[in-house]
């Protein structure tokens, strides 16, 4: 049986091949292979009042919103993730794509990631006040899109592993604690 790779698959492609893609490949194929296209696919139609043509369209041919914030999730999980997924021989990620590129420190490419993870923030907040086809509600969950995943992501996998019952009580707080 022969598997044919698709334009979404670079990422396995890579992986059996070998390659090492350039920070660059890596970002513009990185953003729609995290959840986010889904996730805002079906925030979508659950804040959607009224479902004009012209929105859904652009949804579903990734609008700069989705791949935005699509972005944004792709590297902060990259900076929360990437140790783990070395050690079990995932594919690269963009820490060490930019190693590999630089041959600089991990310590230079967390930073360097940091900093292209402002860059497509500053971007999705000029798409929040432009003249969009989208309901207000969907941009806003794009937009919390973004940092919900540089929340979850900030002290590593903490979801995952949960070496602190940090994400649990700020949780715990946030969904049953009276705000004060």
């Amino acid at each position: 049986m022969h598997f044919q790779m698709g334009k979404f698959e670079p990422e396995a492609k890579w992986y059996y091949e070998g390659y090492k893609p350039t920070l660059r490949e890596y970002v513009e194929n990185g953003w729609i292979s995290t959840s986010a296209p889904v996730i805002l696919g079906h925030a979508f139609f659950l804040v959607a009042n009224s479902l004009e043509k012209e929105a859904i369209q652009r949804l579903f041919k990734y609008h700069n919103m989705i791949r935005l914030a699509g972005v944004i999730l792709r590297l902060a999980n990259d900076l929360g993730t990437s140790v783990d997924e070395m050690e079990r021989g995932d594919v690269l990620t963009s820490v060490q794509c930019y190693m590999n590129q630089t041959s600089g420190s991990e310590e230079e490419a967390r930073e360097y990631v940091r900093f292209l993870i402002g860059e497509p923030l500053k971007d999705l907040n000029k798409e929040r006040v432009a003249d969009s086809p989208f309901p207000y509600d969907f941009i806003r969950s794009a937009v919390n899109l973004g940092r919900t995943a540089q929340y979850l992501y900030h002290h590593g996998d903490e979801h995952v592993h949960q070496k602190s019952p940090k994400i649990k009580d700020d949780l715990r707080s946030l969904l049953f604690e009276p705000i004060a």
